[in-house]
């Protein structure tokens, strides 16, 4: 057990400041990087992404699945600059704060797959769960069915958890392994600043609908360093606030809808309610359920669609496998019509959700068995 030193009343007191702040730099660094991402997506949006979108990574996988013409939506072709900019943002924070690792080889093939389920479930809820953030934060109360169907997906998840899933451990690899999404992220960069004939772009739709370039690579940027040094997960800081009840495990999440709500606030785009929300519909049991599986996968393959860009950017070749993971089921979504509409989830939608629900609960169950008996 730690033993505690506490100093004479004869001390200064900026010792015990430094101390404070060393033991809670943890949750300040995640209560940091939730009020930049509440924040700046809101601002995002004012400068012109679309409407309670100014970050969504699913919404930026569609987009640039569209760019890589992996789809054929018209409408959702455009490379985010925000994407390039959390992967180097995090790759470069990871390289200063020699936490960079190049390792992998853990149940990469179910990752991949984790990373396409990811997608379905954001898709029938449209959006991920900082969407889902940034919607509440202007006041769409209809996304409040998805962040009940979240925590009752990590809840889920971290049963399995405690009941013996595991993928497996991830050793060390060769460095261009881990470096490989880095690199890509700066050759895509240079293929947009010199635009690249082989990169589509939207004329109309939510691919047209744009914040200036230069802010938006600085947003993400910034994003990106301040998830590296914070670890910050918005599935990780809920299953962590279930399991131990201490409410700085939450602090993330709480500052990121928080910052949302006053900045929404603050540029009018705060509207309360429910009817002609923008990318949003009635369809709370669909809404649950797809937030539901985001959140029961996230846990199971370590980390929500925002995390998995951030591990991947530090040399996790694992979470690299969910990222591509994640732009294949981008392009499904897309291909077959995956994605709800205003009207509610489609039949292709809805059929790909409880398909993904079934084959993720199988797979808990699969690997949990198989660890119980290993332990037998």
């Amino acid at each position: 057990m730690e033993t505690q030193v506490l100093l004479p009343e004869t001390e200064s007191p900026e010792p015990e400041q430094e101390s404070w702040l060393r033991r809670n730099q943890d949750w300040l660094l995640v209560t940091a990087t939730g009020l930049a991402i509440g924040g700046l997506g809101v601002w995002l949006s004012f400068l012109g992404n679309p409407r309670n979108a100014g970050i969504c990574i699913s919404c930026f996988m569609e987009n640039l699945a569209g760019a890589l013409s992996l789809h054929g939506n018209a409408r959702m072709e455009y490379v985010r600059p925000e994407l390039i900019g959390f992967i180097l943002g995090a790759a470069a924070a990871a390289f200063l704060g020699r936490e960079f690792h190049s390792e992998g080889g853990s149940s990469p093939v179910l990752r991949f797959l984790g990373g396409g389920i990811l997608m379905i479930g954001c898709g029938v809820f449209m959006g991920c769960p900082i969407r889902m953030a940034l919607r509440l934060g202007a006041g769409d109360f209809t996304a409040a069915s998805g962040l009940v169907g979240l925590v009752a997906g990590v809840w889920l998840g971290f049963e399995f958890l405690k009941r013996g899933f595991h993928l497996g451990e991830a050793a060390p690899m060769p460095l261009i392994n881990g470096l490989i999404l880095p690199l890509i992220a700066v050759g895509t960069l240079i293929a947009v600043l010199l635009k690249s004939p082989l990169l589509q772009s939207s004329l109309s739709g939510p691919g047209a609908e744009r914040a200036p370039f230069a802010i938006a690579i600085g947003a993400g940027l910034l994003i990106g360093a301040l998830a590296q040094r914070s670890r910050f997960c918005i599935t990780g800081n809920i299953g962590n606030f279930l399991v131990a009840r201490d409410w700085r495990f939450a602090s993330g999440v709480v500052a990121m809808l928080g910052s949302a709500v006053v900045v929404s606030l603050m540029v009018g785009s705060f509207h309360p309610g429910v009817e002609a929300q923008p990318g949003s519909n009635l369809a709370y049991g669909w809404s649950f359920l797809g937030m539901g599986l985001v959140g029961i996968t996230s846990v199971m393959i370590g980390g929500c669609p925002f995390r998995q860009v951030v591990l991947a950017s530090q040399g996790s070749s694992d979470a690299a496998s969910a990222v591509l993971g994640m732009l294949a089921g981008a392009a499904l979504v897309q291909t077959w019509n995956i994605g709800s509409t205003n009207v509610g989830p489609t039949p292709a939608g809805r059929i790909s959700a409880l398909v993904s629900l079934a084959f993720i609960l199988i797979v808990g169950l699969v690997l949990r068995m198989r660890e119980s008996e290993q332990a037998a």
